[in-house]
């Protein structure tokens, strides 16, 4: 088998990726950037095919690049960000080498060694920037034999893609409601199990909630442990942007259930927490509200008042009397959506830098192990890190410690 040497291996040609090659280049460290598929693969083959991006093209993007086809203010499909990750990373020339697939990652005396089905890479430095959507989850609830048609949001298409009948979607944030809420609008029955989630406001007094977090300092709020959760949130860029409200959702025509428990006999039982979950989600959303008065009158900045942006409907039906069981057969449900998220998956990774979670421990993306670093997960060093531009931001600080570990 072949090896090959090379200062610094970066493995995954996403978005993380290229922010590194970006500036491992700018930091004069030779570099190769290898991507088991093609560059931007999740956002290609992982997506649905109307998604668009939660935040607008302003936010959503590397700072020394604009979206072109998208307006500033608009949110970009998915097809608009493969080309736009394709074009930066030709701008900067990252040396990405696409179809190469690391199977293991090893120690070695001279550093790491990384396998792939086309030779051994040998490197002093290495950065994982396989992204935070690794293993998609699916909760062992109901079983293959109940012959309901089952996946999970990262294989989900577009209505047509399902067999005819009612579906159950289950989870509540940006991925589950706005699936659901296309299914709905496609004509189907849709029942969507709702948990824990956060719900700002699209925008409030004319500022998107992606600048309200900016300017409340959220967006930096530092990571507390490298094993820190993202937060489910239920916002949408979908049809020009829109506040998720499940209220409105339920007067749609979806039934709003509690989170999926137990399935048995062909019927499902739902946590008796609908109302609890709705609650908690609205006080968010009041809260983000208040933090941005309260901003507006310490700092005297001039934006339009917004009050009717408090009014919340009456709860509806299927939240104030909710469904706890449901018999699939009856209910003619044909498929479970489950957009329940990921978790990491670094068992290609031979070496002790993982907690019993299998969570990398590093700050700051710094792994324990000399030379050895992670990029583009949840919370790595704050809130942003896993967007496009606090991924750039985290690794211009990986790409400085790298180069001097290499001064040193």
């Amino acid at each position: 088998m072949s090896v090959e040497r090379v200062e610094t291996l970066v493995i995954g040609g996403g978005q993380a990726g290229i922010a590194a090659s970006e500036h491992l280049s700018k930091a004069g460290v030779p570099h190769l950037v290898v991507e088991r598929h093609r560059i931007a693969e999740r956002w290609r083959a992982e997506r649905w095919d109307s998604l668009v991006a939660n935040g607008p093209a302003w936010h959503d993007r590397f700072p020394n690049k604009l979206f072109t086809a998208t307006d500033a203010d608009g949110f970009a499909p998915a097809s608009e960000i493969v080309d736009y990750l394709v074009k930066y990373a030709e701008e900067v020339k990252a040396p990405i080498r696409t179809g190469v697939a690391v199977t293991a990652l090893r120690k070695t005396a001279w550093g790491f060694a990384a396998e792939t089905p086309q030779g051994v890479i040998e490197a002093k430095n290495v950065i994982t920037a396989t992204g935070p959507f690794q293993r998609a989850v699916i909760p062992a609830v109901v079983p293959e034999e109940a012959g309901i048609t089952q996946l999970h949001s990262a294989h989900y298409r577009n209505p047509t893609q399902l067999p005819a009948g009612a579906v159950l979607v289950i989870g509540a944030g940006s991925s589950g409601v706005q699936i659901a809420d296309e299914l709905r609008r496609a004509g189907r029955q849709v029942y969507l199990a709702v948990g824990a989630h956060d719900r700002p406001p699209r925008s409030y007094r004319g500022k998107d909630f992606v600048w309200w977090l900016g300017a409340l300092g959220l967006w930096n709020a530092e990571a507390r442990t490298p094993s820190m959760s993202h937060v489910t949130i239920a916002v949408s860029g979908a049809r020009g942007g829109h506040t998720v409200d499940f209220r409105d959702l339920a007067a749609s025509g979806i039934t709003l259930v509690g989170r999926a428990e137990t399935y048995e006999n062909g019927v499902l039982r739902f946590a008796p927490d609908l109302a609890e979950r709705i609650a908690e989600g609205d006080a968010n959303y009041l809260a983000m509200l208040d933090a941005a008065d309260a901003y507006i009158a310490h700092e005297g900045v001039d934006l339009p008042e917004e009050p009717e942006a408090r009014n919340l409907a009456p709860l509806p039906a299927c939240v104030t009397d909710p469904l706890l069981t449901l018999n699939l057969t009856e209910a003619g449900i044909s498929s479970i959506v489950w957009a329940t998220g990921y978790t990491l998956d670094f068992g290609w990774i031979e070496i002790d830098v993982f907690d019993e979670k299998g969570t990398p421990r590093h700050k700051r993306g710094v792994s324990e192990v000399p030379g050895l670093y992670f990029l583009g997960l949840a919370w790595l060093s704050r809130r942003a890190s896993p967007f496009i531009w606090g991924v750039w931001h985290d690794a211009a600080y990986i790409a400085e410690h790298i180069a001097a570990r290499g001064a040193a």
